[in-house]
């Protein structure tokens, strides 16, 4: 399945079958992407991944 990136809007190719939560990698401009929605396939910018200094 064929996506498009929405950050530069290039292409981003997913395996099936798709699930929720999935990361991915956009190979035209590198960002990590997540899948935001199975219903349409829906795809946005990963959540940066922060320290929890042990909280």
């Amino acid at each position: 399945m064929t996506l498009t990136c929405p950050e530069c809007e290039g292409p981003v190719e997913l395996a099936e079958p798709v699930r929720l939560s999935e990361i991915a990698q956009c190979a035209d401009c590198s960002s990590e992407l997540e899948v935001v929605g199975l219903d349409p396939v829906a795809l946005a910018l990963a959540p940066e991944i922060e320290e929890d200094w042990g909280e």
